[in-house]
């Protein structure tokens, strides 16, 4: 059985292609035959696989620019990286190839009512209006002590959401991506923090997907 999780915010610059990618970094290196879908016109999720060496867990990349397409067989695991400004029509087609969705949000008060209004969009789409697909949400790029990142969780706090993870705001991710690898493709210790924010959101999904 493949399960499916679609990145997605209409906000662009929120961090979905680094949480796409790393999503299938950790998967793959859990032993997971696995996928990643890229939807957007500017192929970042195809291009960071261009770049990931041989030597790294294997991740199969899916074009699905213009249209969805058949999943290899025996794919286990499937990240789709949709497009920053997707219409909620277009998250609502897409949804039907997810198991569930992942919406990363940034703490700028821009980001926090962009957001807000998507969320209350996707809310509203039958699947996760019924709860038959789950709706997670991450604080990315989070910088703990500072103000901004109490705001957000006050601001998500609004809406009644907790965010399931956050996400630090780390370099290494920008050093990682231009080798097409991911914090999971690396030696533990150097990546131990990093890997330690990512693990609520892991679990997470494990859950959701039963």
């Amino acid at each position: 059985m493949t399960v499916s999780i679609l990145v997605t915010n209409t906000k662009g610059g929120c961090g979905k292609t680094t949480i796409a990618t790393n999503l299938a970094a950790a998967f793959a290196n859990a032993g997971f035959a696995t996928g990643l879908a890229d939807v957007d016109r500017q192929k970042s999720s195809l291009g960071w696989l261009a770049s990931r060496p041989a030597t790294a867990a294997p991740v199969t990349g899916l074009d699905w620019r213009k249209a969805t397409s058949k999943l290899p067989a025996g794919l286990q695991r499937l990240v789709i990286d949709a497009p920053a400004g997707v219409r909620i029509a277009h998250v609502e087609d897409l949804l039907k190839s997810a198991d569930l969705v992942i919406v990363p949000v940034l703490a700028s008060i821009f980001d926090e009512r962009s957001t807000a209004r998507f969320l209350a969009k996707l809310e509203r789409i039958k699947p996760i209006a019924k709860g038959k697909k789950n709706l997670l949400v991450v604080a990315n790029r989070q910088r703990t002590r500072q103000r901004s990142a109490q705001r957000l969780r006050e601001a998500l706090s609004e809406l009644g959401i907790a965010p399931v993870a956050e996400l630090g705001d780390r370099a290494v991710y920008t050093e990682l991506a231009e080798g097409g690898l991911g914090l999971f493709d690396i030696a533990p210790g150097r990546a131990a923090a990093g890997r330690a924010d990512w693990l609520p959101l892991l679990r997470a999904i494990e859950v959701a997907s039963g």
